[in-house]
């Protein structure tokens, strides 16, 4: 039951703090959002700086593991894979509820106080997405993977940032044509033929 409260009290948190933003959201209306009283909540978080890091925590595994998918590993040369990360996260940004990345916007709302919990999880969250991506283009092949998937979380970041200001999901499809031109230039010539002579 407890652990129920407590995801339950997380959920709550989710959906006001991603749709509103972590300031502007008060600790009256999660509990309230999630049928709780005010003193139940303080029970399972100490202050809302505590929530707000639950709350990111729970996003971090469920958005690595979405990017993975989108990947995906069924055999296609990386840069098509690449592509299709890219073009799935233009399709994902289609929706009405899309507010960009979580931890980003904390990041930057926060960005006056670099040692709040919430700066320092985003910081370990894209410090960690970017060690994945650089092991997926290591494992596909790609030279100095560290490099070129820094080069494609820039990307990747540019084109959220830019689809948020603009509500146009093009700008992923031009960063994914950008990463996999980059990756291509980065695979050895044999793999890059390979990939030329099958399209």
């Amino acid at each position: 039951m407890e652990q129920t409260t407590r995801s339950k009290i997380i959920g709550a948190a989710d959906a006001l703090f991603y749709e509103h933003g972590l300031r502007s959201v008060s600790v009256d209306a999660i509990a309230e959002r999630a049928g709780v009283t005010k003193r139940t909540l303080y029970y399972h978080f100490e202050s809302k700086d505590a929530l707000i890091a639950a709350y990111l925590a729970a996003r971090d595994r469920p958005t690595v593991e979405r990017y993975r998918d989108w990947l995906g590993d069924d055999g296609r040369p990386l840069p098509d894979r690449i592509v299709a990360m890219f073009a799935a996260l233009a399709s994902f940004a289609e929706r009405p509820k899309w507010r960009g990345c979580g931890f980003t916007r904390a990041a930057v709302e926060l960005a006056g106080q670099p040692g709040h919990p919430a700066v320092v999880m985003a910081a370990d969250h894209k410090a960690r997405f970017e060690n994945w991506l650089a092991g997926e283009l290591a494992n596909g092949g790609v030279a100095d993977a560290a490099a070129v998937g820094r080069q494609v979380m820039i990307l990747l970041e540019g084109a959220i940032a830019l689809m948020l200001v603009h509500r146009d999901t093009s700008y992923a499809v031009a960063a994914g044509e950008a990463a996999a031109a980059l990756v291509s230039s980065a695979l050895p010539e044999t793999s890059t033929r390979a990939v030329e002579a099958v399209s």
